[in-house]
């Protein structure tokens, strides 16, 4: 099956999604920091059967707005909110990697009403981390675009299923480029360098499956507080894995989503949240 390019705009800032259609439950995917929609494309390729699928490519990424004028976590959520009304998902399941989980977690946090459930990969209420702009900022200013070749930057981004994600990102031109800027990157950090989200995660009243790395970003510590503060949330740490669970083992996280989303849709079937 081929996604079909959808485009959403609120507030002057144009949003590309990829519709992998169905008529099934609606279910919401969100990249990570410096990401694209098209990293979740073997699992969206999977549920489409029974589900509906759409994958955003997030505001500053991707084949969406590069330079929007704001880049605030509130404006995340609120083209989160944008997607499900242009494009007619009612109460689906939100999940996103990282900064599109933490997307994911204030939008069902904000928006209780409009989230059947949330899947946060790789992603917590965290912070504050004073030096995250600064370490991304360095990260991404040691890559050596314009890469070479798709295979230099495949080997570059880590190898394997890791790198041929990150690379399927870029786009070519004269060499090959990222599709976001740098300095949007960075901004978009901002409030996660300043605080933490604790108090957005307690207003969370749908079912909740936390995925993790084993050699991830969230710590033991941190990932026992979500649970202790959030006792109904179904929690998996995947073996040999880091923080790019979604393209290091897509088999697992495949599995473990589908055993959540039947989950979810058997508990809606009996009429419970």
């Amino acid at each position: 099956m081929t996604p079909s390019e959808r485009t959403v705009e609120r507030d002057g800032v144009r949003l590309s999604c990829r519709d992998w259609g169905g008529s099934g439950p609606p279910v919401i995917l969100l990249h990570g920091l410096a990401g694209h929609a098209g990293e979740w494309d073997a699992l969206a390729r999977d549920l489409s059967p029974d589900y509906r699928v759409v994958a955003v490519d997030q505001r500053g990424h991707g084949a969406s707005e590069r330079l929007p004028r704001e880049v605030s976590r509130a404006a995340y959520v609120a083209d989160v909110v944008a997607v499900l009304e242009q494009l007619d998902l009612h109460r689906p399941v939100l999940a996103g990697q990282s900064l599109g989980g933490h997307t994911a977690m204030l939008t069902a946090a904000a928006h209780p009403h409009l989230v059947r459930a949330l899947v946060l990969v790789e992603a917590s209420p965290g912070g504050p981390n004073p030096n995250v702009q600064a370490e991304i900022g360095g990260w991404l200013d040691a890559w050596p675009t314009p890469f070479p070749s798709r295979e230099a930057a495949v080997e570059f981004l880590g190898g394997g299923l890791v790198g041929e994600g990150w690379a399927a990102g870029l786009e070519e031109r004269g060499g090959w480029w990222p599709r976001f800027d740098r300095d949007i990157m960075v901004a978009s950090l901002a409030e996660n360098a300043q605080r933490s989200f604790w108090d957005e995660w307690a207003r969370i009243t749908c079912p909740v499956l936390a995925v993790l790395g084993q050699s991830g970003i969230v710590s033991p510590e941190e990932s026992e507080t979500m649970l202790r503060r959030h006792p109904g949330t179904t929690a998996a740490s995947i073996p040999g894995t880091g923080h790019d669970v979604h393209l290091e083992r897509p088999d697992v996280l495949r599995h473990l989503l589908q055993e959540f989303l039947d989950e979810v849709a058997a508990h809606s079937a009996h009429g419970r949240p």
